[in-house]
This record gives C-alpha cells, sequence and structure tokens, in this order.
C-alpha cells in the first residue's frame, strides 16, 4: 500500500481488529501527508510537540446544513438560522480558545474531585449488580452486560438523566459518535443524519434543563443550568449536555471492554491482578497506552507548522493518531508488549493539551472498579472469539460485543 493511503486504510473496517501495524509504517513518516490533503501525525515526539501549539485549531468540523424539507419557511428562514447558530455554538472539544477555555472551566466546576470520588460507592454498587445478574449463565457478552450499562448509569447520576430515558439516547450517543469520523464528514447523507440526531437530542436536552431549573438537583446539569454562567447561553449550555451525556459513556465502554479483552489474552496479568487489586491504576495506565478507547482526533492548521521536517500548510487538516504514539518504540521500550510493570507512562490515551478528557478521572475509577470485579468473580473466563467483532469506527475503537465463557460467578 502507498504510504500516501495508508490512513485510508486504517479507516477500514476489515482493519479494525489490528490496526498496529499500519500504525508502524505510518510512523516511518512521521508526519506523512495523505492523498486527500491530510498530514497524519504518528510519532509521540512530533504529537506531542503540536498538542499545545496555538495554530491547531479544533474547529474543524464541516458547517452545519439542514436538508430541505419542502416548506419554504423552514428552507428559507429557520433552517439558515438554526445552522448559524449551531456553526457558532459547538461542542467545546470542538471549539478554540477563549470560548473553549470558558466552557471548559465551567464544565471543570462541576466536575469536581469530590464529586467525582463521592461515586466510588455507586459505581462498586452497579458493577456488583451487574456481574450478579449473570449468575447462573455460562457465557456472558460484555458489553452488554456491563461495559455499556455501567457508564451509562454513572453518566445519568452524575448528570440528573432520568436512566429509564436511556433507550432514548442510546441510539442518539451512537449516531453522534461517528461525527468524529473522517469518512462520516465527508458522506453528506452521514452528515445530514448528524444533524438531524444532534437536532433530536438537544431538544430532549432543553427540555430537560427547563425541568432543573424549576426543581434543581444535586447534580452537574442543575449546576451547569444557573443563569448566572456569563460565557455560556442556553445553546452553549444543551450543547455542553449533549456532548458529557455521550462522551461520558462512549469512550469508558471502550475501555472497559479493551481492558478486559487484554487481561483475556494476558491471563498471567488477569491472575496478577486478581490476586493484588493495588495493581489496578497500573494495569490502567498501561491499557491506556497499548489498547486506548479514542485512536485519533482531527485539527486543522491556522498557519504554516513545521514539525518533524515536514512543513502542513495553513488550511490543511491534520489527524492526530494518538495510538500510533502510544506505541512508538523510540518513546516506549518494546511498546507491542503489554507491561502494566512500565514507569514513566505518558500516553494519550485521554488525548493531551487543552482538550484533554474532562471526564478522565471518572473513566479510571469506573474501569478500575469493573475490571477488579470481573478478575475476582468470573471463574475461568475464556473469550469465545478472538478477534471479536469491533464496532465501525475508527476513531472510537472498541469491540461491538465481547463474549466471554465462564465457569461461574463468585
Amino acid at each position: 500500500m502507498p504510504e500516501d493511503a495508508l490512513f485510508a486504510e486504517v479507516l477500514d473496517p476489515g482493519n479494525r481488529a489490528d490496526p498496529y501495524p499500519i500504525y508502524a509504517r505510518l510512523r516511518r513518516t512521521p508526519v506523512a501527508r495523505q492523498r486527500d490533503g491530510a498530514y497524519v501525525v504518528s510519532t509521540h515526539a512530533a504529537i506531542r510537540s503540536l498538542l499545545f501549539d496555538p495554530r491547531l485549531s479544533s474547529e474543524d468540523l464541516p458547517p452545519s446544513r439542514r436538508p430541505r424539507t419542502g416548506n419554504p419557511l423552514k428552507d428559507w428562514l429557520l433552517n439558515p438560522i438554526r445552522n448559524r447558530v449551531a456553526n457558532a455554538h459547538r461542542p467545546l472539544i470542538f471549539r478554540d480558545p477563549p470560548e473553549h477555555d470558558t466552557l471548559r472551566g465551567f464544565v471543570m466546576s462541576e466536575f469536581t474531585i469530590a464529586r467525582v470520588n463521592g461515586l466510588h460507592g455507586r459505581v462498586a454498587a452497579l458493577v456488583d449488580g451487574l456481574i450478579e445478574a449473570c449468575r447462573g449463565r455460562d457465557t456472558v457478552c460484555l458489553v452488554d452486560d456491563l461495559s455499556y450499562p455501567l457508564p451509562v448509569a454513572v453518566i445519568c447520576d452524575l448528570l440528573g438523566v432520568p436512566e429509564q430515558d436511556e433507550p432514548q439516547f442510546h441510539a442518539w450517543a451512537t449516531r453522534l459518535a461517528t461525527a468524529l469520523e473522517p469518512d462520516a464528514r465527508r458522506d453528506e447523507e452521514a452528515r445530514r443524519e448528524t444533524v438531524a440526531t444532534f437536532d433530536a437530542i438537544a431538544d430532549y436536552m432543553r427540555a430537560l434543563i427547563r425541568r432543573k431549573r424549576r426543581q434543581p438537583g444535586d447534580d452537574m446539569l442543575s449546576g451547569l443550568a444557573r443563569r448566572d454562567r456569563p460565557g455560556m447561553g442556553e445553546v452553549d449550555l444543551i450543547a455542553t449536555a449533549v456532548l458529557l451525556l455521550v462522551a461520558g459513556h462512549e469512550t469508558t465502554v471502550n475501555l472497559i471492554t479493551n481492558g478486559m479483552l487484554t487481561l483475556l489474552r494476558h491471563p498471567d496479568e488477569l491472575g496478577r491482578l486478581r490476586a493484588d487489586p493495588e495493581r489496578a491504576p497500573q494495569v490502567i495506565e498501561e491499557l491506556l497506552r497499548y489498547e486506548p478507547p479514542v485512536h485519533f482526533r482531527t485539527r486543522k492548521a491556522l498557519g504554516d507548522i513545521a514539525v518533524a521536517g515536514t512543513t502542513i500548510p495553513k488550511g490543511a487538516p491534520i489527524v492526530l493518531l494518538f495510538a500510533a504514539g502510544n506505541r512508538d518504540p523510540e518513546r516506549f521500550p518494546e511498546p507491542d508488549r503489554f507491561d502494566p510493570d512500565r514507569t514513566d507512562i505518558q500516553h494519550f490515551g485521554f488525548g493531551g493539551g487543552l482538550h484533554y478528557c474532562v471526564g478522565a478521572p471518572l473513566a479510571r475509577i469506573e474501569a478500575e472498579i469493573a475490571l477488579v470485579a470481573l478478575c475476582r468473580r468470573l471463574r475461568d473466563p475464556r473469550l469465545l472469539a478472538d478477534p471479536p467483532p469491533y464496532r465501525p469506527g475508527a476513531s472510537l475503537r472498541g469491540p461491538e460485543n465481547l463474549g466471554i465463557r465462564i465457569g461461574g460467578i463468585l
């Protein structure tokens, strides 16, 4: 495969189970221009050098364009206004400073360490309940039985979203997660579906925020919905709420599922974690390096940028291939070996720079509690299929389901 077509191979679903050989080829040219004009950055040093570069913009989503309906009022008046508003008030991961910093500051004022740490007991109880529900079975599907329902229940608790509404936003969240995929951005039909999905979940959030203002609770959404927040208007509040709901479980599903898959492929490490749960934090950090939940994010160059011997021209799309940097042999000895005893693991498992994942502390807690409980309570777990079937996305990469045969529940 020619070097300028390698990223297309990354996006090919046929390579989802093991994209790492392609990443190794990409690292030979740390900044590689692809046929579509995008520049893929794949080495640890090159990615790190760009993460705080103000010439990199996150405002790279295509303009919002709602499809024609045949209704002149909507097509010539209402939808153009809605498009302008949507383009000006994207979720904060698609915003640059200073607007990004203002919105992130509001989120962090509610996403406190005390609030996150206070969820330990709730997460542990949820995990035990989900595992207990599998008693009497000889197989489990990790995604359906734990990896998906756990983060959904936790983010609903955190935001104050009624858990019984989860079936409504399950499909919405799955659809919006694909908006990170370059293929979806270029496909007109996919873009229309994304816009329609965002409108639907935004309408849901708008109604929920109204209820929170009438009857506020001790949750993040009630806190964010306070009206004394200059810099976060109604549209920004709704976009932020949608982002937190979707991002709050999509990546954690992958972290837990990829983590258990990796441990089942390394039974010695599974046994060590079972015997010594205190190892969990270092196991999670190595998992974030070795099998991260997010493999890449896209950016746009605001000016010419010289990096690793290549000049990225102004206006060019950029792909920060985090998962390739995580396995860079120039940064990590034996990078393709899963080794929780590593030290100095400066990975990109939660991205980096201004857009470092705000939910990273919560994701770590959920993954640690879930993986320790799974290792200790599942008797003789074995994979039903390896590799398992994967979800379509290349950016948010993880198994669609993970079948495990078990000898019982302890």
